[in-house]
């Protein structure tokens, strides 16, 4: 007998046969609750929504436009080859990347875990989009990805659960997230090795946010032979010096000629599909025929310009359908210069209005619903509050900005691109005053009670927003008013509207607090004050740097449970601040109705946190490394760990 021929054993009582791999370890379990928790908090976006939306935006993904991929010889190198781990697909502005990579996943997805939970390959993807500080960033890919990861195979929760319940949401949000998705997604990755893995990541060159490092962990990654890589960009030489080294035979180039000649024979499947269905043409198939070889000849391989144009010929009747395409430039700069002067030339205040809606979108840091757009962009009231009106605004603006499931997008990033140039002249920290100012006189009208409430303990899962929610145009303001006044500031260093402020905080820090507990964001009440004392302190006057380390106090010390009950700012948080509190001095009149009089304590005292949860002497406290989670442990062996900024306990024994 051979040997090295194996044989069954025995392993604590256990008997195990031949080719048997065994882990031995501890085990987790974690609640349903937990584990939603997590995973609600991890995804900055689902991607599989993202693809959903971009192809809705789009106009819809047709097969004929993209199926030319899977013939090229790069492509299925990477798809059959075994030292073909990563593929670059490349091109200029318009030229249907993302389209493409939409049709690709289409095609993958079949035969993986996303649609065949049998399946030996897993599939994750993620969409950049550099207009959406939510998913332009390297830290949101990652995250991305994770998420679809562990949707496929929920066990690689394990992965990131232990660390979530130290750190919660800060995990994923705070300066050294990077670094802990990084592990996590090395560890998931080699769980994951007996099978085959598939990333996707379009635009890369919309990833505002640690490109580079993106970048190192894709040429990382890309070395293990179970593991395939398809990332998609704009021709840009960061990335090809990057990338070059390590993929000289995986890069496809939508330029080279006989990729060209394929893109162009697919925008003309494009421009065949879409011209014979304008509604003002459906029964004169002369005139479509001389539409589609015009858009033909003057589309130069350009899904987007195509895509511009119809849309303005959707608008035309028909007569005046062949005069509009005629007089449409070639070049993408060209066209979107054409939409800015049609602009200018509307008629009355047009102009200034879409001007205003631009400028807004612009400078916003996500896409704004249409009641936050309608809010923050100075129009008069009877335009703001209309829905109708604010959609017939859109689309005045030329075709630079689209409307999907209620949001207003940029209809691509080269649009956003061009406006930046066009409207260099203009300056920047004004738009982000005037946002800022639009957000302080919104807030305004924060009122105690603002969903009506009939219990002053109502958690805020359980509390149900009233038709219309008065919070919908706000949401925005309450979650970015200080970033834009910090960017409206820094130029000059110095607090833009400092009175402004301080009268919002004197009348409203409670109700603001209540609103930011409705809408489950808190934590980052924590984050703007200190934005504002942190970066701009040597520009405040001292009365209010006084009265913000007073909120910053009142939220380290009773924010939990303000997140717990929204209407407890009025409340125990109110009735247990000292005497000295600022904000109990000027707030003291909104406290709930059946509250009189509490002789409290004079001031704080050093503490700003009690240690719930334990039963015994806690012997030992440590803060992170970043200061935003403190752990303690006790004499009866638990361990609680809290959210240093927002004082929510974060996890359990």
């Amino acid at each position: 007998m051979n040997a090295t021929a194996s044989h069954p054993r025995d392993i604590a009582n256990n008997h195990f046969g031949n080719n048997v791999r065994i882990h031995q370890g501890d085990v987790y379990h974690y609640s349903p609750d937990q584990i939603d928790r997590c995973l609600a908090d991890l995804r900055p976006t689902d991607p599989r929504l993202d693809k959903t939306r971009i192809q809705q935006t789009k106009g819809g993904l047709l097969k004929s436009s993209y199926y030319w991929i899977f013939k090229n010889e790069n492509f299925k190198q990477w798809r059959d080859n075994k030292q073909h781990q990563l593929l670059w697909i490349k091109g200029d502005p318009g030229k249907g990347k993302t389209m493409l990579l939409c049709g690709i996943i289409d095609e993958l997805m079949p035969t993986t875990k996303l649609m065949d939970q049998s399946a030996n390959t897993v599939l994750s993807y993620f969409f950049c989009q550099g207009t959406d500080s939510r998913i332009n960033n390297a830290t949101a890919v990652l995250r991305g990805l994770v998420y679809l990861l562990i949707d496929q195979q929920p066990s690689l929760i394990s992965h990131l659960q232990k660390k979530y319940n130290h750190a919660g949401k800060d995990l994923f949000l705070d300066k050294n997230a990077w670094v802990a998705l990084s592990e996590i997604f090395a560890t998931i990755l080699r769980d994951l090795r007996t099978k085959t893995i598939i990333f996707i990541i379009d635009a890369l060159d919309e990833c505002e946010d640690d490109l580079r490092e993106l970048l190192a962990i894709i040429i990382q990654h890309s070395s293990l032979p179970y593991v395939k890589w398809i990332v998609s960009s704009r021709n840009r030489a960061d990335i090809q010096q990057q990338l070059d080294s390590h993929i000289s035979q995986g890069i496809l180039s939508l330029e080279l000629k006989e990729n060209a000649k394929l893109v162009s024979q697919a925008v003309d499947a494009y421009i065949n599909n879409n011209v014979s269905q304008l509604h003002s043409i459906q029964d004169n198939q002369d005139l479509k025929d001389k539409l589609q070889a015009l858009m033909r000849e003057k589309a130069n391989g350009t899904f987007l310009w195509v895509s511009l144009i119809l849309k303005e010929l959707e608008k035309a009747e028909s007569w005046e359908l062949m005069e509009v395409l005629n007089e449409m430039p070639t070049d993408l700069t060209a066209v979107y210069e054409r939409m800015l002067r049609q602009i200018k030339h509307l008629e009355r205040r047009n102009p200034e209005f879409c001007q205003n809606i631009l400028s807004t979108v612009f400078t916003a840091y996500r896409p704004l619903s249409l009641t936050e757009l309608g809010m923050l962009s100075s129009l008069p009231d009877e335009i703001s509050a209309n829905f109708k009106s604010i959609r017939k605004l859109i689309t005045m603006c030329g075709s630079f900005l689209t409307i999907r499931d209620g949001s207003v997008y940029f209809i691509h990033q080269s649009a956003k691109d061009f406006l930046s140039q066009a409207g260099s002249q203009y300056n920047i920290s004004e738009r982000h005053l005037n946002i800022y100012k639009q957000s302080i006189a919104a807030m305004s009208k924060l009122h105690q009670n603002i969903y009506a409430l009939p219990d002053f303990g109502l958690r805020p899962k359980d509390a149900q927003p009233p038709d219309p929610d008065p919070l919908a145009p706000m949401r925005y303001s309450c979650l970015f008013w200080a970033d834009h006044l910090y960017d409206a500031s820094k130029a000059k260093n110095e607090l833009a509207d400092e009175e402004a402020v301080w009268l919002f905080l004197k009348d409203h820090v409670l109700h603001w607090l209540e609103s930011l507990s409705l809408i489950g964001r808190l934590p980052d009440s924590v984050r703007s004050v200190r934005k504002i004392l942190q970066e701009l302190q040597s520009s405040i006057s001292p009365q209010l740097i006084g009265f913000l380390k007073d909120v910053e106090k009142f939220i380290l010390s009773y924010g939990s449970i303000i997140d717990r009950a929204p209407l407890q700012a009025y409340g125990s948080a109110l009735v247990f601040s000292p005497r000295l509190s600022e904000i109990k001095n000027w707030q003291w009149n909104e406290r709930l109705s059946f509250i009189k009089e509490v002789h409290g304590i004079k001031d704080r005292d050093i503490h700003l946190q009690t240690l719930e949860g334990h039963s015994d002497w806690v012997q030992a406290v440590a803060f992170s490394p970043d200061g935003k989670t403190l752990a303690s442990a006790s004499d009866s062996t638990a361990m609680g760990c809290r959210h240093g900024s927002a004082a929510a306990d974060a996890g359990g024994p």
